[in-house]
């Protein structure tokens, strides 16, 4: 299904009808501030094995992350994180960052990797912010898999590759081609591991 939901003001009724199939486990492709990602709910194992066939990876080493709706998921996701860092997330979120934090018990063993990290996303998106907001929880954050960044821009290019694969493309309008910046935060010093749209002054 192709659904036409409005950046700025997203039509209550779209929403929820993403988050009742994301609630039945269902997968989405969303658009965020960067590229459009694949998406489920964090609590449905069936739909991250899932986006992880259709990625062809193993979901310890999917280097999956989390949307959230805004910082207040942080104490709930993951470990005590220090003043400076909290400090240094409020100035770079939302934005188009990934940034990758100790991992709390609350994340489900199947996000983890080895190091027991998991990558936190705030998009400057409405969309997906709304979606997470109704929702009450956050969504994995998945890439498209392959390296057609082009086809990954527009949406109904989107539907026509993935329509058997997802329950819903989200039509936000057209995507971007660059992703997140990810920085590892888990050492003392904030690490850039991946240069993508965000600047980073550190």
């Amino acid at each position: 299904m192709l659904l036409h939901v409005h950046p700025q003001n997203p039509q209550a009724r779209q929403i929820k009808t993403i988050v009742e199939h994301l609630q039945k486990g269902g997968i989405i492709i969303y658009p965020t501030d960067t590229i459009y990602g694949l998406g489920c709910d964090i609590f449905q194992h069936k739909a991250i094995e899932q986006i992880c066939r259709i990625k062809q990876v193993d979901p310890q080493k999917a280097q999956l992350s989390f949307i959230c709706h805004d910082l207040s998921d942080l104490s709930t996701y993951t470990k005590q994180i220090s003043t400076p860092v909290y400090r240094m997330l409020k100035q770079y979120l939302p934005g188009p960052y990934t940034f990758i934090l100790p991992a709390s018990k609350e994340v489900p063993k199947i996000l983890k990797s080895k190091k027991d990290t998991i990558g936190l996303r705030v998009p400057d998106n409405e969309i997906a912010r709304t979606i997470i907001r109704e929702l009450g929880h956050p969504i994995l954050s998945a890439s498209l898999p392959g390296d057609m960044v082009e086809e990954y821009t527009d949406p109904e290019l989107m539907h026509d590759n993935f329509h058997k694969l997802v329950d819903i493309v989200v039509d936000g309008g057209i995507g971007g081609m660059i992703p997140s910046t990810i920085v590892d935060c888990t050492d003392d010093e904030p690490v850039v591991i991946r240069q993508g749209l965000g600047e980073w002054v550190g």
